[in-house]
Formats: structure tokens, sequence, C-alpha cells
């Protein structure tokens, strides 16, 4: 199997999972596959990531995932 070939199926796999996160969170729900709402809040997240609270966020943020997995289990 060629290069390309293999980080095109590594690239897809990947896009495949963080589709698969946005089902899990229920945010493809909630926002009734509204891709325009879905895209501006990652925005909103990218921008928040980028400013003064950032890291304030990543630790909210951090902390919710911890507590998604406890109640998965």
């Amino acid at each position: 199997m060629r290069s390309w070939h293999v980080a095109r199926r590594k690239r897809i796999r990947h896009l495949i999972e963080l589709g698969g996160l946005l089902v899990k969170s229920r945010v493809v729900d909630l926002t009734g596959d509204d891709r325009a709402l879905i895209y501006g809040a990652l925005l909103w997240m990218a921008e928040k990531l980028e400013s003064k609270q950032g890291t304030h966020a990543r630790k909210v943020w951090a902390e919710k995932w911890k507590s998604a997995l406890k109640v998965d289990r």
C-alpha cells in the first residue's frame, strides 16, 4: 500500500472519530444536526482557547470529560 493511501486512511479514521465525539456528546441531537450552529460553536470554542481564559477553559472541559467518562462506565 502506498504511503499516501495509508495517510489518507489515517486521516479518514481521525475525522470519523471526531464526528463520533460530536454524536456522543449529544451536540448533533441538541442542534438538530444544524451544521452552521455546530461550526459556530466550535469557532467560539477555538476563540475561548486562544483567549486569556484558555487555560481555565481547558481545565473545566477536561473535568467535564472525566465526569462523563465515569458516567459512561
